[in-house]
């Protein structure tokens, strides 16, 4: 075996030292590979395992199911919000009311005229008069913002408001307001 050394011009000892070298990085690959290995496994381990003994597919079949039940609630909410779009459309959505004295002798703005709209303007105007021994209320339908029998000034006014009515411009406080209005009497 000297011989062929000697013959292609190769120290035996310089081979022995390159051989030993490429082992010795060899041995620090697969130690560092082994390393890598036991950590990819420990987590691999600690993943399957999962909560309170439970594997990991019992876990993706509970989430499975919970995105289903998730699923069939949003579509039930979405019909059901439908529906409530449906019906807000036909729900009083905007008002309005002008107070004012009906007759010379009673002050105090005791009559008004109340319009109540949905979205398309239909609606009534619901107008009180009082007088000083009795309060008279008519009734009179709208349609799309115009009526079929003759308004006075005060149902006109009231009607313009109710069709002008925007929620943006009705704050919080002036609801509260209203509200106290109702309960006193005052309205």
């Amino acid at each position: 075996m000297s011989n062929l050394f000697d013959s292609i011009g190769i120290d035996p000892g310089i081979l022995i030292i390159v051989l030993t070298v490429l082992c010795v990085i060899l041995l620090f690959n697969v130690a560092g590979a082994k390393v890598r290995l036991s950590r990819l496994e420990r987590k691999y381990k600690m993943f399957m395992k999962g909560t309170e003994g439970q594997s990991l597919e019992k876990q993706f079949m509970r989430k499975f199911s919970q995105i289903d039940h998730l699923f069939e609630a949003k579509q039930n909410q979405e019909k059901e919000i439908e529906e409530l779009k449906k019906r807000a459309d036909l729900m009083y959505s905007k008002y309005g009311i002008e107070k004012y004295d009906a007759f010379d002798d009673v002050g105090g703005k005791l009559s008004f005229a109340l319009a109540l709209l949905d979205k398309s303007n239909s609606g009534i105007i619901l107008n009180a008069v009082h007088s000083r021994d009795n309060c008279f209320l008519y009734l009179k339908e709208i349609v799309k913002g115009e009526s079929y029998v003759m308004l006075s000034q005060e149902e006109v006014e009231a009607l313009r408001k109710a069709v002008n009515f925007e929620m943006e411009d009705f704050s919080i406080n002036e609801t509260e307001g209203l509200l106290r209005q109702v309960e006193s009497g005052n309205l």
